[in-house]
């Protein structure tokens, strides 16, 4: 996934988050199954960042 595309799905996650936790408790399910996803993304641009880093490395 392009990185800038992955920011704003990121974002978009991160607002959802701050909206089912006020709504709900940071202890509700959903905002748990939120902050899941929210971790998931994170990880997949943490992945991607790091990929982007090894390919620009010389050998």
């Amino acid at each position: 996934m392009e990185k800038n595309r992955l920011l704003d799905i990121i974002e978009k996650k991160r607002n959802e988050l701050i909206h089912v936790g006020s709504q709900n408790g940071l202890h509700s399910k959903q905002a748990i199954e939120v902050s899941q996803q929210l971790d998931d993304l994170l990880n997949e641009y943490d992945r991607l960042l790091k990929d982007k880093q090894s390919k620009e490395r010389p050998t």
